[in-house]
């Protein structure tokens, strides 16, 4: 007898679902490599982004696929530091206590407890997470970074197709932004999947990145990994070169901070009709034509090529760590069962 076809692949869903879930350890929401993420790692992530703070707090399906975007992120982070464990990258406590330091510097001691209680982090948990997100950067440094070569073709090849760009009519600034958003828009593509659902998340995600930057994160990835903004997340939030007439357009306040930023700089979160933002001073150029020789275009041609290349070759990173990893996820595994058996 032939079953509907939609009959049929709930049947299937279900046998396959019963075996994966048969040997679900207690108290863990995915395991990678046989290494375990408990729901209390995933309920704390999840409370991190997503909590109260005198808003009304996401439920149903809306907070299942929140905690799956969180879950997805752990999964991600893990498979990273394994490979980092595997290489010998593991950064050591004189890594970890100097960058600790350089956060905590700039604070008196009831500041920093405050910026800890906002992301309901202790210190122990800091240098946890500092050690994990050092240990990565080292294993980018190494897998990634230090293997791109730009060679003297590539930039004048990419000179001659692009000299028109170089030929500034008016003084320009080269700008890159994080924008984050209240209202999902389902054109963002960056590489985590992640949206804020409402203005409370999407204000606490600013923050977040905010805070990551300060702890030397790079801006491109970030924005690569994080950015809302459909038209610049891919490129690591590069926006291009910027009239500096078109800063006419922008309030008095937002313009002054612009024009006080120096090369390299960044703002902090900035409230916008769009949302919240973090836009990045990358350079700033006089009018006129820009030859090949001068070695301030070299420089650029040759920082903006090494940086789509590594963003092109994180992506394709994560996608192999993804594909040679050993991941089991027992938490999805019993959102679509429960799906299955109604």
């Amino acid at each position: 007898m032939n079953l509907p076809r939609a009959q049929a692949v709930v049947l299937i869903l279900a046998g396959l679902l019963a075996g994966c879930n048969r040997a679900a350890p207690a108290n863990v929401a995915a395991t990678v490599n046989g290494r375990p993420i408990t729901y209390a790692e995933l309920d704390k992530q999840f409370e991190s982004q997503f909590g109260g703070g005198g808003t009304e707090r996401s439920s149903g399906d809306q907070a299942l696929i929140q905690k799956l975007e969180v879950l997805r992120t752990l999964i991600d982070n893990e498979i990273m530091l394994q490979r980092a464990e595997k290489l010998g990258l593991m950064a050591v406590d004189a890594d970890v206590d100097a960058k600790f330091n350089e956060l905590k510097a700039p604070y008196t001691q009831e500041e920093f407890q405050k910026q800890l209680d906002a992301r309901k982090m202790s210190v122990d948990e800091l240098k946890a997470q500092l050690r994990r997100d050092l240990s990565v950067q080292k294993l980018f440094n190494k897998e990634i970074t230090s293997q791109i070569t730009i060679s003297d073709k590539d930039i004048t090849d990419f000179y001659g197709a692009n000299k028109a760009s170089f030929n500034l009519a008016e003084p320009q600034i080269h700008m890159a932004q994080i924008l984050v958003t209240p209202n999902p828009d389902p054109n963002v593509r960056n590489l985590k999947n992640d949206k804020a659902r409402d203005d409370e998340q999407a204000r606490k995600k600013i923050q977040s990145l905010a805070m990551r930057l300060r702890q030397g994160e790079d801006f491109a990835m970030l924005a690569q990994n994080y950015s809302e903004d459909p038209n610049s997340a891919q490129n690591g939030g590069d926006l291009g070169f910027i009239p500096e007439s078109a800063l006419e357009k922008a309030n008095a306040e937002l313009r002054k901070t612009l024009i006080s930023l120096r090369s390299g700089e960044t703002t902090a979160p900035l409230h916008t009709p769009e949302g919240y933002r973090i836009l990045k001073l990358i350079t700033r150029e006089p009018a006129g034509q820009r030859e090949l020789s001068d070695p301030k275009v070299q420089q650029t041609i040759r920082e903006q090529l090494i940086n789509r290349k590594d963003q092109l070759l994180k992506a394709a990173y994560y996608e192999m760590a993804r594909n040679d990893a050993k991941v089991v996820n027992y938490y999805v595994n019993g959102i679509v069962g429960a799906s299955v058996k109604k």
